[in-house]
């Protein structure tokens, strides 16, 4: 059976080059980077080349101004809260888009407990903020706007720099969340006003277990952990070597292979969603076509009449590893609160799929996928789905190209459940 991986945006693969870079830092050169001595100092040394090549990726001023968390949700807590703690006494207002990562939303719902205030900007059908909406937002209480460069669910391309324009005229220091998009679109942390920007290098080809912070020096910000005085005094623990080391190789090669990585996985993106649409009826693509809108990695997909968790687990049966929903939500039963926001209907939210594709998949990869997903996963799942038998006997119409024959499945279940209240 062929093996196709379509779940990058949870995780890469370890470059080889990464791994052979971490590899002495687990027992050769051990030493802990805060000892005086020399086993310190050469893993000091180490920290310092992943910063210049991270600093690197970004076009950072300085790698001083790179920061190694546990990862990237650890970046945008210590970004948010950080950056809310430190400005408390000027104000205790934020503006965020409402389809942020969860760990940008909840870090603002538990600043919110504390008394901090909130505005959560809608989007567009296709996920995409209006930064004259975003501008409409600010007080003179806000200390920070926090906007993704691209989408973790839809894939929808945010317009960063023209909201960094906004936060710099007013004075308001500006988080970018880059976990999903970093090693995958250009950032340049200078063009965009950015003043504090998160990075998973696991999602390019980087290990697990750390993640990067850009902070200028601009931006106040206090610590949230405490216990030492570990990267620069704003992240307190014996920083993860092996693993930043990994990092900074990783974030090198991202910078070389940029445009190879982008137009390789583009060109299969456009295959893949132009192959599904001619050989799965009723499948609705969210967010923006690929193109330049869209991070060209990304397809999330609803497949009417059946649910996205069978969808999931009979592609797994047939060799193909993709996701329903994102993995910090996919264990929830709720639907992405990025579904909603859009105002995708629940049944088509229900359905989901993402495929994030990498650079290593291949044209065969593309084309199994469309086989196996239109020949035997929607076949089957279709003729086991209630919804599928009721919508071909015409006693309910599909959402996404209305037949005229009555109520879409949601319509119908609202109306039941609104008699039964």
């Amino acid at each position: 059976m062929r093996q196709v991986y379509f779940d990058h945006l949870a995780a890469t693969p370890l470059l080889p080059e990464a791994l052979e870079a971490m590899l002495p830092f687990f027992h050769e050169f051990f030493g802990n980077p805060s000892s005086l001595h020399r086993h310190g100092l050469r893993v000091r040394d180490a920290l310092s080349s992943a910063r210049v090549q991270v600093a690197g990726l970004i076009n950072a001023a300085s790698p001083e101004e790179i920061f190694f968390t546990s990862g990237g949700t650890e970046a945008a807590n210590l970004a948010i809260k950080g950056v809310a703690y430190a400005n408390q006494r000027r104000g205790t207002h934020l503006v965020v888009s409402a389809v942020e990562h969860p760990s940008v939303l909840q870090s603002v719902e538990f600043l919110e407990k504390q008394g901090f205030t909130c505005t959560r900007v809608a989007v567009d059908s296709l996920g995409r903020v209006d930064p004259a909406a975003v501008e409409s937002a600010v007080t003179d209480q806000t200390v920070l706007i926090g906007l993704h460069l691209a989408n973790h669910d839809v894939g929808t391309i945010q317009p960063v720099a023209e909201v960094g324009r906004i936060a710099a005229e007013k004075g308001i220091a500006y988080f970018v969340d880059a976990s999903t998009s970093g090693g995958w679109l250009p950032i340049d942390v200078q063009a965009i006003g950015a003043n504090l920007l998160s990075l998973a290098p696991h999602r390019f080809y980087g290990p697990k277990g750390v993640g990067v912070l850009y902070r200028n020096r601009r931006a106040r910000l206090v610590s949230i952990q405490h216990g030492g005085v570990q990267e620069g005094g704003r992240r307190a623990g014996t920083e993860n070597v092996p693993a930043i080391v990994g990092a900074g190789v990783a974030a090198g090669i991202a910078a070389r292979e940029l445009a190879t990585r982008r137009a390789h996985t583009g060109r299969l993106q456009q295959r893949l969603w132009e192959g599904l649409r001619a050989s799965v009826p009723y499948i609705r693509l969210s967010g923006p076509e690929p193109g330049p809108g869209r991070i060209p990695t990304n397809l999330n997909l609803s497949t009417e009449f059946i649910e996205g968790e069978g969808q999931l687990l009979l592609c797994d049966l047939n060799g193909i590893a993709v996701a329903s929903g994102s993995s910090c939500v996919s264990k929830s039963l709720k639907i992405s609160h990025v579904l909603g926001a859009i105002g995708l209907d629940h049944a088509l939210a229900q359905g989901n799929l993402i495929l994030s594709l990498g650079k290593d998949n291949t044209d065969e990869d593309v084309d199994y996928f469309i086989e196996v997903f239109a020949g035997k996963v929607v076949k089957k799942l279709r003729s086991m789905s209630p919804m599928w038998d009721e919508f071909e006997r015409g006693l309910i119409d599909s959402v996404i190209a209305p037949r005229g024959q009555g109520r879409t499945f949601g319509e119908r279940a609202s109306s039941l459940s609104g008699k039964k209240a």
